[in-house]
C-alpha cells in the first residue's frame, strides 16, 4: 500500500507554520533590548511564556491541514 501524497493544504499549512515561527521570533527578538533590562528571573519567565504561546494557533491549523476545517467534526481532534 502506498502512502498518500501530500495535499495542497499540507504544503500551505507547513508554509503558514514556518511563517508563524519566523514572524513570532522576529517580534520577540525586537523586544530583546527592553527585556534585557529586566531581572534575569523575569526574563526567563517571559521567554518561557512567549516560547510556548506561539503553539496555541497550531492546533486549529493542524486540524485544518488534516480535515479541511478549523474544527474537527464533533469538536474532537482527529486521531
Amino acid at each position: 500500500m502506498t502512502p498518500p501524497s501530500p495535499t495542497g493544504r499540507s504544503l500551505a499549512g507547513i508554509a503558514i507554520i514556518f511563517l508563524l515561527i519566523v514572524v513570532w521570533a522576529a517580534l520577540i527578538a525586537s523586544l530583546a533590548p527592553t527585556v534585557g533590562r529586566w531581572p534575569v528571573l523575569v526574563q526567563a519567565l517571559f521567554y518561557v511564556v512567549v516560547g510556548t504561546i506561539w503553539i496555541i494557533p497550531l492546533k486549529p491549523l493542524i486540524v485544518w491541514m488534516i480535515t479541511g476545517r478549523f474544527r474537527a467534526p464533533g469538536g474532537k481532534a482527529p486521531d
